[in-house]
């Protein structure tokens, strides 16, 4: 896939997605070719989102689980990547200095490795000037 488009998921982007709630036509668009074309994209999901995905589970606040989201991901023939959390991520992320809250920093420095938009509607990542991203 050396010509892929690459994405980075936030948390609600992949949950609203997953759980089949209101996107931006232009963010559901990347997650159904994705699927529709497993060569030519890549959607990196951050270990931090896949954190917070199963604490927001673990409280009731999202319907999907941490489990299904895995299972998800290992179905989908590489297209949805997990991104580890390494210290070369971390690095990146503590270059961003506009995006205070520390897990949207680690998406965003995701998204600053791999030279890639964020797929996120988080007014701090969108008004960042490290990252550019996609929602609207």
């Amino acid at each position: 896939m050396a010509n892929a488009k690459e994405y980075v998921a936030d948390t609600m982007a992949l949950v609203l997605w997953l759980e089949k709630r209101s996107l931006p036509v232009k963010v559901a668009k990347i997650f159904e070719e994705a699927l529709q074309d497993s060569t030519k994209y890549i959607i990196w999901i951050p270990a931090i989102v896949l954190a917070e995905i199963g604490y927001l589970s673990e409280k009731e606040r999202i319907e999907i689980t941490l489990s299904e989201v895995i299972d998800f991901i290992n179905a989908t023939s590489g297209v949805f990547r997990l991104m580890s959390m390494d210290a070369l991520l971390v690095e990146k992320a503590f270059k961003i200095t506009d995006v205070p809250e520390l897990h949207d920093r680690l998406i965003a420095g995701g998204a600053l490795l791999r030279e890639c938009p964020v797929l996120t509607n988080d007014p701090k990542l969108e008004n960042s000037a490290f990252v550019h991203t996609i929602w609207k």
